[in-house]
């Protein structure tokens, strides 16, 4: 259970969110919603317990599983199963019996003493925490999340960015904690284990905090609606489903703008009736007193709500170039013993559209790194044409510094262009006032989708390479992303699951990995966009 009483939340000197007031309880799955901005990640890292708000308390009872957007800080070379089993310390019970067995083969007759005590302790241990049938729900939980058994094997450092979040959303679920707190839990998700999380999730027993994008997942699990509305600074509770909310808070707004014009015709008639009032001296006091009763009539009805800003998102300007701008042949990539892809070639041609497919680590993200220079092959070559200008939106955001500000990161991406120039651009991605000076770390997914993004349109890039940039946005900015997609005359590689952004992107092109196939695009491959 979570208590939260009186809380505020601040973004530097912005406030989010004033006075919020609420409960989490066993079997509360509340859909937390709000345009990006708005407060939401970080009302859920307080309730996580990894921020403190600006005023009031949040009390936690029984334990929390929190999965936030950006990937934790964890040793790469741990391998996915130990990760998984790690939430409920199973990883370490089995390292112990692993070691204990071997000690019970040492010829010395007190190791093996010692050992055969330890390995009877420890199978009391593991017992108690589920057994071998533990280590099988995990792998079953992994396995329909996308995470087959050989992947399981591997130490973290050699997976995908998309599979080690993968690996951490199977950790939460498998540690059985009494509240879930879940940050976009869709993201790099295929079709079949957003369908298989929407089970697991309408059918789980205890509380439920969920941000998401994905209006079916909210439509499958949640029964109440935590709506941040950030004109307002206040959330408000809404105790139905996701289908209900929407329209009880249409009814809502009608029912505001109603209750507004009835307040203000009555005081615009008392307004005028102590206008009236006031020519004659012994009616002043009266009219001042009508003064004072239309303020407060004013004053007693909710403000009608602002429509939520959004991002007027955009992409380059492209500077000129040579007709094969970026190229590449034979790239071939290995992470220790596991190999990525071998003699991937490919040509980008000017203003061509190039969709890269594959199942989770087939080396999409790699083949986007390798192209923005931020990897080294392990053989063959990326070759810069005339006049290339790269710029590479980062799916994990990586390439943004979490110590510089958000105004300093457009410096370094603009630097002929004044700090007033900068705010401007920033301005038009909702960045403004204070905002600027926020460092890149304590942004929220969202933020730091607006952030790249806005770093972008100072690059003049004319080859685009983008790594599923629709994640962590609202319905709203995705909309406005697409539109940019379809306006830019630059040549785009795209890594996405978005069925709508390949639409938007119209590809005349496709590269299937691992295996570096090109194919000329066509409606077919719309069916493995989703389960890429």
């Amino acid at each position: 259970m979570i208590i939260a009483t009186g809380v505020e939340l601040r973004a530097g000197s912005r406030l989010l969110v004033e006075g919020a007031s609420f409960r989490v309880n066993p079997g509360d799955k509340i859909g937390l919603v709000g345009r990006n901005g708005a407060g939401k990640t970080t009302l859920m890292k307080v309730l996580a317990g990894e921020g403190v708000p600006a005023a009031g308390t949040v009390t936690v009872t029984g334990s929390i599983g929190y999965l936030p957007q950006d990937p934790r800080a964890v040793d790469l070379s741990v391998t996915a199963r130990d990760r998984i089993l790690s939430a409920r310390g199973l990883d370490r019970v089995l390292r112990e019996l692993r070691e204990a067995e071997e000690g019970m083969a040492a010829d010395d007759a007190r190791v093996r003493d010692r050992a055969l005590r330890a390995y009877a302790r420890l199978e009391d241990r593991l017992h108690a925490l589920g057994g071998y049938a533990a280590e099988a729900e995990a792998a079953t939980i992994a396995s329909s999340l996308g995470l087959p058994d050989r992947v399981l094997g591997q130490p973290l450092g050699t997976l995908s960015g998309g599979q080690r979040r993968r690996v951490e959303l199977a950790r939460i679920l498998f540690g059985r904690a009494d509240t879930l707190l879940l940050d976009e839990p869709t993201n790099h998700l295929d079709s079949d284990s957003i369908w298989w999380l929407r089970d697991f999730l309408r059918s789980y027993q205890g509380g439920l905090v969920l941000i998401s994008h994905d209006v079916k997942l909210l439509e499958a699990t949640v029964n109440r609606i935590f709506h941040l509305d950030a004109n307002r600074c206040l959330i408000d509770v809404y105790n139905v489903g996701w289908k209900a909310y929407l329209a009880q808070r249409e009814a809502d707004e009608r029912r505001r703008r109603r209750e507004r014009i009835n307040a203000e015709r009555q005081a615009s008639a008392l307004l005028a009736q102590a206008d009236r009032m006031r020519a004659k001296a012994s009616k002043a006091k009266a009219a001042h007193d009508m003064e004072r009763r239309a303020r407060r009539l004013l004053a007693s009805v909710e403000p009608e709500r602002r429509p939520d800003r959004v991002a007027r998102l955009r992409l380059p300007d492209p500077a000129p170039c040579g007709k094969v701008p970026l190229a590449a042949r034979g790239l071939s990539k290995s992470y220790g013993s596991l190999e990525v892809f071998t003699g991937v070639d490919l040509a980008v041609d000017r203003g061509s559209r190039i969709v890269v497919l594959g199942l989770n680590g087939a080396g999409k993200t790699t083949l986007l790194r390798l192209l923005a220079g931020l990897e080294r092959p392990d053989a063959g070559e990326v070759i810069h044409g005339h006049g290339l200008k790269l710029g590479y939106y980062a799916q994990e955001h990586e390439t943004l510094d979490p110590q510089r500000t958000v105004l300093e990161h457009m410096r370094a991406a603009g630097p002929g262009l004044a700090d007033g120039e900068l705010r401007t651009v920033l301005g038009s991605f909702l960045f403004s006032g204070d905002d600027v000076d926020k460092p890149a770390g304590v942004l929220s997914g969202g933020e730091k989708a607006r952030l790249a993004l806005a770093m972008l349109v100072l690059s003049s890039a004319n080859v685009l390479l983008l790594d599923e940039p629709t994640n962590n946005l609202d319905p709203a900015s995705r909309e406005r992303i697409l539109a940019a997609l379809r306006r830019y005359t630059g040549a785009i590689v795209l890594v996405t699951h978005d069925e709508g952004a390949v639409e938007a992107l119209r590809p005349d092109r496709v590269i299937l990995l691992p295996d570096g196939v090109e194919d000329v695009w066509n409606d077919e491959f719309s069916d493995l966009v989703a389960l890429a």
